[in-house]
């Protein structure tokens, strides 16, 4: 049999592990739920108050179905209310408080943005505060950790925030990109909607989301025959350098960086906020095996332009067979 046909045949063998797998009680809630921070800044108009406000509802409303634990700092009000603590002081209080724990955080920033020419700052009721020092109360948490910064001049808190296991996602590329953004809206709505699931496995991961809204934002401003003043970037290497979306076709990177570095994305893939009923149902462990053999997969079609076909027939071939492996386990533990 040629070795092309063969990997066919697992491939197969990887998809029907996948769907034999599925069973009742695959329907069970995720043993290890997220804990979502919004963080909702002052809104400055009425505008921007009813547009947060109705970005904040709908991440809660996601994070409801997936069981998360749910922290929201600021609100449509312009001004704190009588008797409450300034968000800023709530926001370090409450990122201080996550060190602790290895279920994932997902830190979303909703508002307004602004930068200096050295230091980029988001606009919070009362004291604002910048990248630094937000990289700085991050800098004890170790769990997987998603920062969703839809600010404008959110672009500089790539670099501050980036690190191991985190994905960071700005809505700008820059400091400099200034005005109000329509990333935030794009991004949570991605994310409950099926035609942003690109690879159909049923939920739509922080990649396929990113991708979808960047597409959406794009698409806008050509409808209106308008410049585009926003340009999003993710970042999951931990590199500090951010990949864009048009690098992409589809899940498929088209593009690379010229250095060597690996390219954004793979990290994002694996994450999703409302798993589908197969993934809430599979254990951390299982989840840990399958993305060390996806991870070695990726970096293989990385080299596939400079690896002689023999030999990638032969890798790929191996990691498929541990992939279906560990699917066929699967489907023996859930009888």
């Amino acid at each position: 049999m040629k070795r092309s046909s063969s990997i066919a045949i697992l491939w197969l063998l990887v998809l029907s592990g996948i769907a034999s797998a599925v069973s009742p009680q695959s329907h069970a809630a995720p043993s290890d739920p997220p804990t979502l921070v919004l963080v909702v800044g002052a809104p400055g108009e009425p505008l921007y108050a009813t547009n947060f406000i109705g970005q904040a509802t709908r991440w809660q409303a996601l994070a409801g179905k997936a069981g998360a634990k749910i922290v929201t700092i600021g609100g449509a009000t312009e001004t704190i209310p009588a008797g409450e603590s300034e968000d800023r002081t709530r926001l370090a209080e409450t990122l201080q408080g996550m060190a602790d724990g290895v279920s994932p955080v997902w830190l979303v920033w909703i508002g307004h943005g602004t930068f200096d020419g050295k230091e980029a700052w988001f606009n919070l009721r009362g004291p604002d505060v910048s990248a630094t020092e937000i990289a700085g109360w991050l800098k004890p948490i170790q769990r997987p950790l998603v920062v969703i910064h839809t600010a404008s001049a959110s672009g500089p808190f790539l670099p501050a925030l980036s690190g191991t296991n985190r994905v960071v996602i700005t809505a700008t590329r820059s400091g400099t990109e200034q005005n109000a953004t329509r990333f935030g809206s794009a991004f949570v709505e991605a994310l409950g909607t099926p035609e942003a699931d690109l690879d159909v496995d049923q939920q739509v991961s922080v990649l396929e989301a990113f991708l979808f809204a960047a597409r959406s934002v794009s698409d806008s401003y050509r409808g209106e025959g308008r410049l585009q003043t926003e340009h999003a970037l993710l970042d999951d290497t931990g590199d500090r350098q951010g990949t864009p979306p048009t690098w992409y076709r589809g899940l498929q990177p088209i593009q690379r960086p010229k250095d060597g570095r690996a390219i954004d994305g793979t990290q994002a893939h694996r994450i999703t906020l409302v798993p589908s009923p197969f993934e809430a149902s599979l254990t951390p462990e299982f989840r840990a095996s399958r993305a060390s053999i996806e991870s070695r997969i990726t970096e293989l079609r990385s080299r596939k332009g400079s690896t002689p076909v023999d030999n990638y027939d032969r890798e790929l071939e191996s990691m498929l067979l541990e992939l279906a492996t560990l699917y066929r386990q699967l489907q023996g533990t859930a009888r």
